[in-house]
């Protein structure tokens, strides 16, 4: 299965379950995380959840490149974005608290996905960041441009994609992205489960609440547009030879159109 969860002393845990490919993501994939915490609401056996990656080389390398290969139209595009936003809007109003433990990789979808749980723990070797710049020539959408600027600072999120480079952990601890970071992939699991039995066990109200008061400074990013930036970059030639070139393994060959 490419997604595993279970739930153990009143914590669901939630692996992403593709090593061989870095975890990336299918849309069954996000589907099936969105679908697990909207159950979570309405199960009371749930007090905390913990998402991962499986394996020590990726939380999750963002979305599997394949999903991109028949987008053809601005729909495609938007449509695309609207999933995503769907997805990590159910993440950001689960009650019950959720903690992304972060091994390896961190990009892309994987990384949009561990920037709106609400805590976030690292292995040493934990490195986040959105190289679309390098790889796909795509943009985040104005939402995903606001949670971000929100975590770690607009200067912050300018540099990393336009540099295209991943932030180590010492640097996301610095930045206030990771609250903690454990020597490798077992240890890091073992404080993952240690830090939601924490959380569990505190006042789910107050939780609720803080949660929902930190998601409403953000909601004017919803009302913002931003369709054309979209629309502009996932339908553009670049966009194309992105995703050819990725799938070929070879450096892309910009146009700027």
């Amino acid at each position: 299965m490419e997604l595993l969860h279970e739930t153990r002393d009143g914590i669901a845990f939630v692996t992403f379950n593709r090593p061989a490919q870095r975890n990336a993501l299918t849309f069954p994939m996000y589907e099936g995380l969105a679908a697990i915490c909207q159950a979570a609401n309405h199960d009371p056996g749930v007090r905390a959840i913990v998402i991962t990656g499986a394996g020590e080389k990726a939380f999750a390398a963002g979305t599997d490149i394949s999903q991109f290969v028949n987008f053809s139209t601005a729909q495609d595009a938007l449509a695309y974005e609207a999933k995503i936003d769907r997805i990590l809007t159910a993440i950001e109003d689960c009650q019950k608290p959720t903690i992304a433990a972060i091994s390896g990789a961190c990009t892309g979808g994987g990384a949009a996905i561990a920037a709106v749980c609400d805590l976030r723990i690292g292995a040493a070797n934990a490195r986040f960041g959105f190289p679309i710049a390098k790889t796909l020539g795509n943009t985040l959408s104005m939402v995903n441009h606001a949670r971000l600027a929100a975590l770690v600072g607009p200067a912050r999120v300018t540099d990393l994609i336009f540099t295209a480079r991943l932030m180590e952990a010492p640097e996301m601890q610095a930045a206030g992205l990771i609250s903690e970071i454990l020597p490798d992939h077992a240890a890091l699991q073992t404080r993952a489960a240690e830090l939601a039995a924490t959380v569990a066990a505190h006042a789910p109200l107050t939780l609720r609440a803080t949660k929902q008061a930190l998601r409403r400074l953000t909601a004017a990013a919803r009302a913002t547009h931003g369709d054309d930036l979209v629309t502009m970059c996932f339908g553009s030639a670049d966009f194309a030879e992105g995703v050819k070139s990725f799938l070929e393994r070879r450096p892309a060959k910009w146009q700027g159109q």
